[in-house]
Formats: structure tokens, C-alpha cells, sequence
């Protein structure tokens, strides 16, 4: 294998065998579909995960009193409000009412507000005639395009209108009038809302922060909104809301406590449920570290318990109708234990995801018991609803192109510039060594001194036109393996090179390219494919959003897959500078990483820089700083570390690392 004592007989074997120009991509593959299957990334994570439920469900089952129920929900809610960063400041609405339509028996006021200094909401507040003040229910639109004007949000608020409460529908980031990335036409960037939502979390959770951070606080303060109108009772506000109103309200109804009457549709499930079936969703629905902690979807229920709290769900919803009734199960407990069983409830109806013409009806009647105490029967009703047009709240159909108004990404860049500011003040006298073992514990990795040289199988060889190619495969002493690719000229220098790429092994071997160029110059060069690249990816991937269900189920139990290709890097370094070499005269290795596998490398090096002679990065960002800012952050969520600008930037890894060089 790599440096081989027996070079000269290596040159011998190759040029005895016929010559190939190239590798066909099966040629390199160094592991069977059994090996692949049992150290595929997501499927591990799958399993810890459910793992974690176990402990959780275990815990729960062992609540019997009240002082167990506190214990239990003052813990999941500091654990919470920790893990989505600080809200921002509640400053003043500074509301306006834009226009106002006039409608039988009620009235449409198109209005907007401040969510924070420069940054506002739209919204369509629907007040019944009835002399006030009168019951409210915020509804929280789910992914649509449209938003608040979507049909579904109109009937919410119309068949609330109807019973005599008033309602009003806001628009999230990334919808409606509030899209945070608009293209040259001044209309939305990407066809899917989903989208902009993941990319406002890459920056958010650099700065330790969440996409859920931003939504929540806007849900917030559309309570606050409602809670400033005169014609409102602020004791007896409800929220509601379909998918990812759903989550908005299961969140907002956790940890607000003038929400007096919930109604979350079509989300309420398990974890164990969402992570057997499809997995984890939207941005704003993975909250860091809340699988491995605990903090599951039966407890936005129990947060909040013992206030009137009803569950909409369909059969046919992906999000799983068994977790649903799980859910239920253990909320309906919880309020027995707290002596108000009859004050939560289920309604299931046959269906797709969505929010069916009962379940609106039963969600209508629970607002009505409990914030009109009535309990009269609601019945089915059609609602004819209003074209987007007529319910817009700007000219242009966009508050980005308001003079002034600042998008999350502008808000998340400040975040970040405060941040380098308290590292400046911090840090100013912190060692290398005291970065390092901040970085270990940040990224939860094992001291050096615990970790084992990994263990090589040779997979065979390929030959190429003067060189050839051996396939092996590291184990670690995890019982991790690594696919990996020895360049070897026919007699090659004693220094070596660890070539990474984000596209694995392969990356950059093609003929004529990188790696080519280097065995040409007489180098060794061993690529490999780090955890979910190459043969080890596990799920799809975008170029704009990565494989975002394997990096947001890493990211539910606290972990990333920087630090997972970190751990990767060092055992295939460490394989490369001491394969028959003693320990205490180890070959020299220089290291080359391209993309965003550079960021990975630069913790590699600032951790261990003893075993790199030289650092090369190749189109790798500079700065994190730089990104959090970025409206489009394409192909960095996979390489972002939760609330990492809090204590490091790329450049405080650079000042670690001698001989580093970049290019593009």
C-alpha cells in the first residue's frame, strides 16, 4: 500500500500489466452493499434516535404527581427557550391599518406591525360586528405561498367571525407579503416556502439561533398585536393553525401563557413516529438537541397543561396518526394527573394532510367552549373566500421592497457582528490550547489519547496510465468505516498527500485533474470518502440544501456532521502519516480539502496541526461571519455547528494551523 517498501516491485507489477486511462466509478468503490447498509449515516442516527425515545417515554411513564408534572415541564421549557437562543426585545408594534374591507355582519382590516425595529408583519385582522371587547384566535398559516390569504387560513378566521370571536391570519417569513429573497422581477427566489426557511436557519443556527427563533417570536408578537386592540379581551386569546401553523401553535401555546385556548392541526404526532416514517421536516420544526434531550411533540401538549388544548388530525396525514393518539394518550394522563382530564381532546377525521370541514367545525366549537363558554352545536358551513389581491397589505406585494425593512438574514448578520465583538472582548487572551479543548467540547469529540489508529483492508487495485490505484477501507476503532483511494506513482516521494472533496473519493480523480496532477509529480495521494459523502452517502442531497434530513436528524440529537468528518479526517491522517512508519517518525502529510470539506479540514488541522506540514483549502469559505448574512447560502447547512460563532470563526482556526493556503 501506501510508500511501500517494495516500490521498485510495485513498478515492475505495473508496467507487467496492461494500462487503463481511467476507472469507471464501480472500479473505485471499496465496499459491498452489506458494508454500505451497516455504516450508513441516517440509518444510525435513526437508531439513536429512537433510542432516545425510549428513554424519554420511559420517563414520562414515571410522572405520578403534581409536583412530577412541574418538575417535568420547567425543565423542557428552560431546555427550550436555551436551545432557540435569546428572542429578540418586544419593542413597539408601531401597527397601522392600511385599509379596511366591510363585509356582512364583519369587518376585514388589512393591517401591518412591527416584529422587530425594521423588520414587520402583515396580517388580516377579521372583527365581527358584536359590540367587544370579543375573543380572539391568531392563526398561524402553514407553508403556502399565499399565506394568510391562503383558503384554508380565510375559512379559520371565517368560521371564527361567524361564532362571534374575532381572528387574525399573519403572514411567516418566506410567505405571503414576506418573502425574505426576491429575484429580479421582485417575486420569490424559490417556488417552495420550505426553502427559504432552511436558509434562514443556516445562519441562525451558526449564531445559536433557529428558524423556529424568528417564527415564534412573530407568533408572539401577533399576540401582542391582538392583545393591543381595544375591541379584543387580551384573557381570552386562542391560537390555531394548519402543518406549519400547527407547529407554530404547538410552540407558541408551550411557552406563551396568554394563549388560554389551543388548537393545533395536522402536526401533533411523536418523534419516534415522524423519524420511522418520513423523517424530520422543515427547518423551524428541529429544535438542537431536543430528541437526545427529551423534549418531544406530546410535550408542547403538556407544557401547557391543564389549559384547554384540542388536537385536529386526518388518517391519511404524514404526520403519523398512531403518534398523533401516543400524543394524546399521554396529554389526556397529564391532565388527569392534574385533575382536568375533560380539558383536552382529540378529533380525528378520514383525510390527507390538511385541516377537513369537521375538523374546522370542531376547532370552532372548542374555541366556543372555552372562550365564549358555550356549547352549542357548531354545524358544517361553506365559506366563500376572498381573492389574495384583495387582501394584500402592500402595493407591491412585498415588504422587502418597503424602503428600510431589513430581512431575517439582515437581523441574523447583527446577531454575528455582536458575537465577533464579545469573542474579540472574551477571547482576547485565549491559548491554543484553550481554543482546541473548546472546540472538543463544542463538537463533543474525544480527546486524541482515546482514540486508536484505525485498522486497513486492502480492496484491490485499479491501474491507470503511469500510476495505479489501491482500494482500501479504514476501520476505526468505533467500528466506523472508511472508503478510501491510495494514488500511487511508480516510486513515490516519502512525503504523501490526504486529498478531500465534497464529493468524496472520487472528487477530484478524475484524468488530468487534482490529484492526477499531484501522483504525476511523484506524490502518494490518499482520498476518502468522509461520513455521508461517496459511498457513504445515506440520503439525497441538493447543491442548495444539502442532504438536510441526515444534517437535521444529527442536529435533533445535539450533533453535526462537522464533527463527524473531524473524527474522519484525524483517523484518516493519522493512517496516512504512520502507515509503516514508527510512531515516532511519522512521513510528512499535506493535506488538501476543497469546498466546503475545507471547513472540516481546518478543524482537523487547528485540532491536531502536529500532523500536517502543510493545509491547503480550495474554494472553502473564509468566514462563517460572511455567510450568516448571505441570502443564499448554497450548499453550507451540512457545515454549520450549532451557536459556533459564539466562540470561534474561521479565522481563529487559521491563527492554529502553519503553512495554510488557500485559492480558488
Amino acid at each position: 500500500m501506501l510508500l511501500s517498501l517494495l516500490a521498485l516491485t510495485a513498478l515492475l507489477c505495473t508496467l507487467a500489466l496492461p494500462l487503463a486511462a481511467t476507472a469507471t466509478a464501480d472500479e473505485l468503490q471499496c465496499l459491498s452493499p452489506h458494508e454500505a447498509a451497516a455504516v450508513a449515516l441516517y440509518p444510525q442516527l435513526q437508531q439513536q434516535a429512537l433510542l432516545a425515545c425510549d428513554r424519554r417515554d420511559l420517563a414520562w411513564a414515571a410522572l405520578k404527581t403534581t409536583d412530577d408534572v412541574q418538575q417535568w415541564v420547567s425543565s423542557r421549557r428552560q431546555f427550550f427557550l436555551e436551545q432557540l437562543g435569546p428572542l429578540p426585545a418586544r419593542t413597539p408594534l408601531n401597527a397601522r391599518t392600511v385599509r379596511t374591507i366591510q363585509a356582512d355582519g364583519y369587518k376585514i382590516e388589512c393591517v401591518i406591525f412591527d416584529s422587530q425595529p425594521g423588520h414587520r408583519i402583515t396580517a388580516n385582522l377579521y372583527l365581527p360586528a358584536a359590540a367587544g371587547p370579543v375573543p380572539a384566535v391568531v392563526v398561524s398559516s402553514g407553508h403556502s405561498r399565499t399565506a394568510k390569504t391562503a383558503d384554508y387560513n380565510q375559512r379559520f378566521a371565517l368560521q371564527m367571525v361567524r361564532l362571534g370571536m374575532a381572528a387574525l391570519c399573519f403572514d411567516p417569513i418566506g410567505q405571503g407579503e414576506r418573502s425574505q429573497v426576491l429575484n429580479d422581477q421582485h417575486g420569490p427566489e424559490h417556488e417552495g416556502t420550505t426553502t427559504e426557511h432552511f436558509l434562514v436557519g443556516v445562519g441562525s443556527i451558526l449564531v445559536g439561533r433557529n428558524t423556529a427563533t424568528y417564527r415564534l417570536h412573530d407568533a408572539m408578537r401577533a399576540v401582542d398585536y391582538v392583545c393591543s386592540r381595544s375591541e379584543i379581551d387580551p384573557q381570552r386569546i386562542g391560537f390555531t393553525g394548519c402543518s406549519g401553523g400547527g407547529t407554530m401553535t404547538s410552540y407558541v401555546m408551550a411557552l406563551d401563557e396568554r394563549i388560554a385556548c389551543a388548537a393545533p392541526a395536522c402536526y401533533i404526532s411523536t418523534f419516534r413516529r415522524l423519524i420511522e416514517t418520513i423523517g424530520p421536516q422543515d427547518a423551524e420544526q428541529n429544535v438542537f438537541g431536543q430528541v437526545a434531550f427529551g423534549l418531544d411533540h406530546p410535550d408542547y401538549l403538556l407544557l401547557r397543561a391543564p389549559k384547554p388544548t384540542l388536537i385536529s388530525s386526518t388518517t391519511q396525514d404524514f404526520f403519523d396518526i398512531d403518534g398523533s393518539w401516543q400524543a394524546f394518550r399521554q396529554a389526556k394522563r397529564t391532565w388527569g394527573i392534574l385533575g382536568y382530564p375533560e380539558r383536552v381532546d382529540l378529533v380525528e377525521m378520514a383525510g390527507t394532510h390538511g385541516v377537513q370541514p369537521q375538523n374546522l367545525a370542531t376547532i370552532g366549537h372548542w374555541f366556543q367552549r372555552w372562550l365564549l363558554q358555550s356549547d352549542k352545536a357548531v354545524a358544517i358551513e361553506t365559506f366563500a373566500v376572498r381573492k389574495e389581491q384583495e387582501l394584500l397589505c402592500t402595493e407591491q406585494g412585498h415588504l422587502l421592497l418597503l424602503p428600510g425593512e431589513k430581512s431575517v438574514f439582515d437581523l441574523n448578520a447583527a446577531v454575528a457582528a455582536e458575537l465577533a465583538q464579545q469573542r474579540q472582548q472574551k477571547f482576547a487572551a485565549r491559548t491554543a490550547a484553550q481554543l482546541q479543548q473548546t472546540i472538543r467540547d463544542v463538537l463533543k469529540l474525544r480527546p486524541s489519547d482515546q482514540r486508536q489508529p484505525p485498522v486497513m483492508e486492502d480492496r484491490g487495485r485499479v491501474i491507470r496510465t503511469g500510476y495505479h490505484i489501491d482500494r482500501l477501507v479504514l476501520k476505526t476503532d468505533q467500528g466506523h468505516l472508511i472508503p478510501g483511494l491510495t494514488w500511487h506513482p511508480p516510486v513515490p516521494s516519502d512525503e504523501a498527500y490526504l486529498y478531500l472533496h465534497d464529493a468524496g473519493k472520487t472528487g477530484a480523480g478524475q484524468p488530468g485533474g487534482a490529484i492526477e496532477k499531484l501522483v504525476q509529480a511523484g506524490f502518494a495521494v490518499v482520498s476518502v470518502d468522509l461520513r455521508n459523502q461517496g459511498e457513504l452517502q445515506s440520503g439525497s442531497a441538493s447543491p442548495l440544501l444539502t442532504d438536510w434530513k441526515t444534517f437535521y436528524l444529527a442536529y435533533l440529537l445535539g450533533d453535526s456532521l462537522v464533527a463527524k468528518r473531524v473524527e474522519d479526517v484525524l483517523n484518516s491522517a493519522d493512517f496516512v502519516a504512520y502507515y509503516q512508519k514508527p510512531r515516532q517518525q511519522p512521513r510528512r502529510v499535506h493535506l488538501v480539502a476543497e469546498g466546503q470539506s475545507g471547513i472540516v479540514a481546518l478543524h482537523a488541522a487547528a485540532l491536531h496541526p502536529e500532523l500536517f506540514a502543510s493545509v491547503t483549502l480550495k474554494q472553502t469559505p473564509a468566514l462563517w461571519t460572511s455567510i450568516v448574512g448571505s441570502s443564499s447560502p448554497a450548499g453550507q447547512l451540512d457545515s454549520t455547528v450549532h451557536g459556533v460563532l459564539r466562540y470561534w470563526d474561521l479565522p481563529d482556526l487559521e491563527s492554529l494551523v502553519s503553512g495554510l493556503k488557500r485559492s480558488e
